[in-house]
């Protein structure tokens, strides 16, 4: 028997099939689509030239990024690697998206978080050492446009923690993106991340999520990296961010009291985390902060 318009759309959105997976004219259903996730979830599905501006947004944060994470070595130090970052920004036409953000404003132009630092870490004078693990998260505006991405960089030899937390958040990440397409559920990305990260014996930051990125910071939908029921089904010209923090120990994160910004793990264990910023498209996905070099 055929599906009723009005009936529950197969996929599980929750949406009638009529306002879902109803075979409609490909243009209205792109325009329908774009108005019933904006009410819906306040969520922007981006038009082609945004995607495009996105993208050119990305590719500089990544090739920013790139530059920055070469200059990572022992003795160097992490306000160093943001004055380098910086200059990267202003000689593309571009500005640090992080620099002045939020309350308290943040103070520099990239986060730089190392060892049992889970994010937001703020440079400073400190020297990197050897053994040391860092990650180095960009975004940068270039035209309006955001492009969000973040690595790691491990300092010589590392120990058994630290590799533990930098290799497996670096599979949680590829691994999530691998299933993404259109219909997928968000809490499918946090159920592939945690139940590898537990496999594995580490534990996955709660605290901070994904998020929706282009023509703003942090847009909806939030990405969670842990166990949810975030029953949202992916649809073609989403971008967001997936970037999972991942711990050797406990997941709780502490909030620094006086800079209120630098989340560092409750137990000083270490922690890492590996971040792109992904376009759902028609039939797949594409990940939008790679070099062709990658």
């Amino acid at each position: 028997m055929m599906t009723s318009r009005n009936e529950p759309c197969w996929c599980g959105s929750g949406l009638k099939w009529k306002k879902c997976h109803y075979p409609i004219a490909p243009q209205r259903k792109v325009k329908e689509m774009a108005r019933d996730y904006l009410g819906k979830y306040g969520i922007i599905l981006k038009t082609p030239k945004q995607i495009e501006g996105i993208r050119r947004a990305c590719r500089l944060a990544a090739r920013i990024l790139q530059e920055t994470c070469k200059a990572a070595m022992p003795g160097a130090t992490t306000d160093e690697l943001n004055i380098l970052a910086h200059r990267l920004h202003l000689e593309a036409g571009a500005l640090p998206a992080p620099l002045n953000y939020g309350t308290p404003p943040f103070p520099k132009s990239i986060c730089t978080s190392v060892n049992e630092v889970i994010c937001h870490g703020i440079p400073d004078s400190s020297l990197l050492k050897e053994g040391d693990i860092l990650n180095l998260d960009v975004t940068c505006i270039l035209d309006g446009y955001f492009g969000d991405c973040s690595r790691m960089v491990t300092l010589g030899n590392v120990d058994h923690d630290k590799k533990l937390v930098t290799e497996v958040s670096y599979e949680c990440l590829m691994r999530s993106i691998s299933l993404l397409k259109p219909g997928i559920f968000i809490y499918e990305i946090g159920e592939v991340i945690e139940s590898y990260a537990l496999a594995h014996n580490c534990s996955v930051v709660n605290q901070f999520v994904g998020h929706g990125i282009g023509l703003h910071f942090h847009e909806p939908p939030q990405i969670p990296h842990h166990f949810n029921q975030l029953r949202i089904p992916l649809a073609e010209g989403m971008i967001f961010t997936i970037e999972p923090m991942i711990n050797a120990g406990r997941r709780e994160a502490v909030i620094d009291p006086k800079n209120h910004w630098t989340a560092r793990t409750i137990d000083g264990r270490p922690s890492a985390q590996w971040e792109h910023t992904i376009l759902i498209t028609e039939k797949g996905h594409e990940i939008l902060t790679t070099l062709e070099e990658d």
